[in-house]
């Protein structure tokens, strides 16, 4: 602590990982971070990690064309089981 203000330290890394590859794309990985002014394996693990968080947000959205989301929308619209349930009372006001 510095003058009454907790210090803010990064998180422990603790876990290890190890990559085979081959030597045009050891190179490159070095000149990128070389050029960040970072470590390869700070580079490696910053573009991993942006990668994978890409990944998992992109799981949560379904893309389909207008037309199957027209048809989709349309047969919700049709269900009498769906019109049912919409009167059910709700819980939670929206």
């Amino acid at each position: 602590m510095v003058r009454g203000v907790p210090s803010i330290a990064a998180p422990t890394k603790k876990r290890r990982f190890e990559l085979r590859t081959d030597e045009a794309t050891d190179q490159l990985i070095s000149e990128a971070a070389d050029l960040l002014h970072v470590t390869k394996s700070a580079f490696v693990s910053d573009a991993a990690r942006q990668a994978a968080e890409k990944i998992v947000a992109r799981s949560d959205v379904t893309l389909m064309s207008p037309a199957v989301f027209d048809t989709m929308m349309t047969s919700l619209d049709e269900s009498p089981e769906l019109a049912k349930v919409a009167k059910v009372p709700r819980l939670i006001a929206l």
